[in-house]
């Protein structure tokens, strides 16, 4: 339970401002835990996604190696380094954002592997083995652009889940109980004004009783 807040002057003026203070306190732990909520669920989702692509991602460069090894075979290890290096493989991504709970996940979209981009990575007099393998490398690299994607997503969720974790805490384990300490303790010491001030009005009115009474 938190401290009570300190009140320099412990006034009802004073008093309604906490609770003020206090009910807006709630409010945003309330939307805290909301938005909690949603990041915690948006990162599991994200894990799954990102487990999925790495299996994928394993297969596809088992799949790579194998095309590779057969392209080895086919051209020999020296024409193959040679058609390597002389190798382009157009790849054109564009880049955007979307809004989870108030954080920007990056957003990577690639061309698929069809009109110029594809027929510009095939040059001419490659077989259909060389052009299999550039099929194969290509989705090993949009797989590993995903990937990317992915696991920054992560990393973003990850720390804007501690971000509010820390602010969800502080409210309900300081500011809150502060707040709430406080308020009760005023309206204990107001109470108990209260009665003393009522007490002093009946021995008040009491005493005038009486000197009415001998004055008679």
């Amino acid at each position: 339970m938190g401290a009570k807040i300190q009140v320099t002057r412990p006034t009802k003026i004073e008093l309604a401002r906490l609770k003020r203070r206090f009910r807006l306190a709630t409010r945003i732990q309330k939307i805290m835990k909301d938005r909690l909520s949603i990041l915690v669920m948006e990162f599991l989702e994200t894990v799954k996604e990102c487990a999925v692509v790495k299996e994928r991602l394993v297969s596809e460069f088992n799949e790579a190696y194998r095309a590779l090894s057969v392209t080895a075979g086919y051209l020999g290890s020296e024409n193959l380094e040679k058609a390597l290096f002389a190798l382009e493989m157009p790849l054109k991504m564009t880049g955007r954002t979307r809004n989870v709970a108030g954080v920007r996940i990056p957003i990577f979209d690639v061309e698929k592997d069809t009109g110029v981009a594809a027929r510009t990575a095939v040059r001419p007099g490659m077989t259909a083995i060389e052009e299999d393998t550039l099929s194969v490398a290509r989705r090993c690299l949009e797989s590993i652009i995903e990937l990317a994607e992915l696991e920054n997503s992560l990393e973003l969720l990850g720390a804007e889940i501690n971000k509010v974790k820390r602010i969800n805490n502080a409210l309900e384990y300081n500011v809150i109980p502060s707040l709430h300490g406080t308020i009760r303790y005023l309206n204990m010491k107001f109470e108990e004004r209260d009665r003393e001030e009522g007490a002093r009005l009946k021995y008040v009115k009491l005493l005038i009783e009486k000197r009415e009474a001998y004055a008679y």
